[in-house]
Order: structure tokens, then sequence, then C-alpha cells
């Protein structure tokens, strides 16, 4: 991930929020919904796959191709592994392929490090991976757009597609995020990615469905390995799905996973302070459902919470200077700033037809002036009574910090674990007083 585009920001410090005040934070613990997680992993990818019509069809030595994306799904790389043996086991070929649409630059290299990252490399599934940017083209839609899908896995004896079901970021629908969006944009690699997203949420209603479909009559895909996940991003399902079915086991455990989405208990809030944003929380960076913003035009934002004003500190390293989701924060740090990949950014946009997401908020001189402008902006007379909540990221939600203004609306949503005390910086403005890991 070398080569950044960075750019580099002046340390801004307004005179008139010098001497904002904060209001004092207190630790929380959330209760969200609570799924029960699988015990046995490995048990139950080996009960899926023997469920599987087409895999003990296959011919000793042939190469099947097994999906991996930029997402940090916890059970996944124990699933794919136990796929690859299980495979071999029967004399098969297994490899990985990145599915990831654009991410990582839209560079073969970068995916594979992204895939590493994640724990997916060569050494610890037991078998290769083998990146490309390459497509082949399996057809045209009924619109017109192409159906691309990733080189090497078309020349494969079969794929295996396994993803995390899903809400989307963005569009409400049948099928969100699951198995059939791999099969369109992830194994779509930039380009089939690109002409999904071009006309916007028809290309997820229309577009993508019918893309799907085709690549799953016209590609060697075999197989595909569904999973849900609970609050704590354990797995609560791992299931079997034929290609035939792919469309219609999304559609149904799709409820089951947004029953799962853990969300703040607030409906209002002053101040939203993300620690960190980034491509392996959300496609969006933060979950739109958390910070109640998509600000897509013509698409409504959620109707709660709303969130007056909305901070970022950080971008994780995963993301390694894709910011995508920025756009929709009021003000940045400019360490944030300094480290975004500008070109990673716009290829994700343009990509997307998201260039909300990549705009630049404001940038302020540190954590500490941040949070400042953000708690003298928030239309509060009384910045120490100011209705705060800091999160480390919107896929942790199990402790946030809170200000004594928001504690009488948990309302049995969550469990008060420390006394108020006032936010810490060290001498160059971070934010010391942060969520746990």
């Amino acid at each position: 991930m070398s080569n950044r585009q960075s750019p580099v920001f002046p340390a801004i410090r307004l005179p008139q929020l010098a001497d904002e005040a904060l209001p004092p934070v207190m630790l929380v613990g959330l209760r969200h919904p609570r799924a029960a997680a699988l015990e046995d992993v490995p048990g139950a990818t080996l009960a899926a796959l023997k469920k599987s019509r087409r895999l003990p069809q296959l011919a000793t030595g042939a190469r099947v191709a097994i999906t991996c994306g930029s997402r940090g799904i916890q059970c996944k790389p124990t699933v794919v592994k136990t796929v690859v043996a299980w495979l071999k086991e029967r004399g098969l070929e297994p490899f990985i392929v990145p599915a990831m649409g654009s991410h990582g630059g839209a560079r073969a290299d970068s995916q594979t490090q992204l895939l590493a990252e994640l724990g997916y490399t060569a050494e610890t599934m037991g078998c290769p991976v083998a990146a490309t940017m390459e497509v082949v083209q399996l057809g045209t839609t009924t619109m017109g757009v192409p159906v691309w899908f990733d080189k090497n896995a078309a020349a494969a004896d079969a794929v295996i597609v396994i993803n995390r079901v899903k809400a989307h970021t963005s569009f409400d629908r049948e099928v969100e995020s699951g198995l059939t969006k791999m099969v369109a944009i992830g194994l779509g690699k930039a380009e089939g990615a690109r002409l999904v997203h071009r006309l916007g949420p028809r290309g997820y209603l229309e577009v993508l469905p019918e893309s799907a479909r085709l690549a799953l009559d016209k590609g060697p895909i075999a197989f595909g390995i569904a999973i849900v996940e609970n609050a704590e991003k354990a797995p609560t399902v791992i299931e079997a799905a034929e290609p035939e079915d792919f469309y219609a086991t999304d559609a149904r455990l799709l409820p089951v996973a947004k029953a799962q989405v853990p969300r703040l208990p607030f409906k209002q809030l002053d101040v939203l302070v993300v620690e960190q944003l980034g491509k392996n929380i959300s496609g969006f960076g933060m979950d739109p459902a958390v910070t109640g913003r998509i600000d897509l035009r013509g698409e409504d934002n959620p109707p709660e919470p709303f969130v007056h004003k909305l901070v970022v500190l950080g971008v994780t390293p995963e993301s390694h200077g894709n910011g995508f989701g920025v756009g929709v924060a009021d003000f940045m740090t400019k360490e944030v700033a300094d480290n975004l990949d500008l070109g990673a950014m716009y290829m994700n946009g343009c990509t997307a037809t998201a260039l909300e997401g990549v705009r630049i908020p404001p940038v302020m001189a540190d954590d500490k002036t941040a949070i400042q402008a953000a708690v003298g902006t928030c239309w509060r007379l009384d910045g120490e009574a100011a209705r705060l909540c800091v999160v480390r990221s919107t896929l942790h939600l199990a402790q946030v910090l809170i200000s004594p203004a928001l504690a009488q609306d948990l309302d049995g949503a969550g469990e008060i674990l420390s006394d108020a005390a006032p936010l810490r910086f060290d001498e160059d403005g971070r934010l010391l007083t942060r969520c746990p890991d």
C-alpha cells in the first residue's frame, strides 16, 4: 500500500473555541441483542459443506477458487481454513481470490496485502492466493450492462462464495450485502463494481440481482456459505447455499442479521465522536445506523439518531488511508487529513458514485480542538451540558463514553460503569480518554 497521495493541512485553532468547555464523560456498558454464538465454527462449516451437491462431483485435481473480501469477519478465516482442508482431503486444489471490487486502490498487490492483514495468506490458509484485476465478460444485462468476473475465478473448475449477510450501509431492499453482492460486485472487480454502482439505487435494485444471476448461470460458481453475526460479531449462523438459492438465502437471512445490529440507545446527540472509521468497519466507513447519516442526494437519512455534530479522530490502519466516509463528518483532525490516501478515496468514491463520502470536512489541529469545535457549534449554550458520546467505532459499541446529559436516556439499555470525569488530552491535544478495546 505504498505511493499514497496525501494532502498536507495547516494546524488550525480557532481562538473563539480555545476555552470551549467540554462535558465530563462516564463509561457505559450497552445492552444489545444477544443471539447465541456458534460454539464449533469448524463443525458448522463441515456440516454446511456436506450439503453441497456439486462439490462431491468434482474430479481429482480440480481447481476450486474461494472468495475472500475486505471486511473483517471474525470467524471467516476459520471458515476458509476449514473449507481449504476439506477440499484438499478430497484431492482438490483450492486457492483464494480477492473478491472486493475496487478496494485496495483497485490494485492486485494491494488486495493481496488487505487479505494478509485479515489473516488470509498461503501460509495461514494452506493454499495459494491468486489476485488479479483482470476480468472476463460473462454476458450483458437487459439494461446493456456488461457482467464482469474475476479472470482467475472464471478459469477455476468451481468457485465457493463465502460472505457475511448483513444490512447495506445506504439502501434498504430485499437483498443487501451477502452472497449475491459478492458475486456481482466482489468478483466483478473494479469494473464490475463501477457498473453496478453507476446507476445509484437502480444499480442495486435492478443491475446487481441480474448481474449476479448471469454470473451464476455462466460462471463456475458451485457453492456458497452464508454467515450471520450477532452484536458481538461472533457467528450465529453458518449456512450452506446452492448457487440457485443465493438470492433467497440472502433475503431470508437479512432480517435475522438486521435484528442483531448494535445501535446507540439515543434518539438525539449534540456531538458524536468516532475514534476510528474504516473500510474494515463499514463500506461507508461508519455505519449510518449508528451515525444517523448517509447524506447521499435523493436518499433519506435514518430517522434516528439525529447527530448534530460528528467528529472523526482516526482511520483504521487496515484502511491504508482510504477515509471514505469522512464526508459525512463535521470535523476531523489534521493527523487524519494528512494521512488520507486521496487516490484510494477518490477511486472508491467514483466507483460507488458516492462522492459525498470523500469530501473533506473542516480540519482542526488536533483531537481537542476538533471536539471543542463540535461542542461549540452544536447549538448548545452551555458546552458542559452537551449530549456527547464517544465510540471506538460504529462496529464496537459494547462500551461507550457518554456525558451525564445522556445518562437519563439509557432507560435500561445500558449500565453505568464509572463516575463522570473530564476528558483528558495529552500536551499535543490527543484524546487520552478512550473507549476500551
